[in-house]
């Protein structure tokens, strides 16, 4: 077993003793679980919703239901990933607020894109080749966001659902309400449009394909095999 396995085998059964205190009573535990996910559970959120107070809203009522639903937390998966999926959930119902306050649906908003050609991007680099180096993955990460922010609110959720919530085409589908045909096409668009967005930040020149995998980005490599 590798020196990153046994790290990784001992962070997750600290993680279980802390989630066997929580479930007992032990406010102390469960408050060291939300430090330990809170600046990711924020990040969902955020990138989703791209509002601040919505954003916050969002992320106390992820970790209120969390403790609620402790008892039926299985360990599937780690407790970030769980509390981080209420999250996006919470984020989407926001979504859907808005649209029904706009007297839209998430689907509709949408709906005559999805029909339409996918347009090639004006400025697109090969994000394949090696990435150059001294771009600090903060600056990435931060530039990532305001791109994620700037996409439509059906692109955007696609986007942050599949890539970095890493659901897959159906379950992204069920969450959304729209069939796994609209995923695809919606992601393909977002990825396209996140693309572009950076290539104009870094200039066309700097190359961020290795620090896209470390921001939750990884998906926006494969849409290089589509646009190239």
């Amino acid at each position: 077993m590798s020196e990153i396995d046994h790290e990784a085998l001992l962070e997750r059964a600290s993680e279980s003793a802390l989630v066997l205190k929580a479930r007992s009573g032990d406010f102390e535990a469960f408050d060291q679980l939300v430090r330990g996910c809170e600046r990711r559970v924020w990040t969902v959120a955020w990138r989703i919703l791209a509002e601040r107070e919505e954003t916050e809203n969002v992320v106390q009522t992820a970790f209120l239901k969390a403790m609620e639903a402790l008892s039926t937390f299985r360990g599937e998966s780690n407790f970030c990933t769980w509390v981080g999926r209420i999250a996006s959930r919470a984020a989407l119902d926001v979504l859907r607020s808005r649209r029904r306050e706009r007297s839209l649906s998430l689907d509709e908003i949408a709906a005559e894109d999805d029909e339409a050609p996918v347009p090639h991007p004006e400025l697109l680099v090969d994000w394949r080749e090696d990435p150059t180096l001294g771009i600090e993955r903060e600056e990435v990460r931060q530039i990532l966001d305001r791109a994620i922010a700037n996409l439509p609110d059906s692109l955007r959720s696609v986007f942050v659902l599949r890539d970095v919530q890493d659901l897959d085409t159906a379950q992204t589908a069920a969450e959304l309400g729209i069939t796994p045909g609209n995923v695809k096409v919606r992601l393909l668009r977002a990825r396209l449009r996140l693309r572009e967005e950076l290539t104009r930040a870094f200039g066309g020149e700097a190359m961020v394909h290795g620090h896209m995998a470390g921001s939750g980005t990884g998906g926006l490599a494969a849409a290089a095999e589509v646009a190239a």
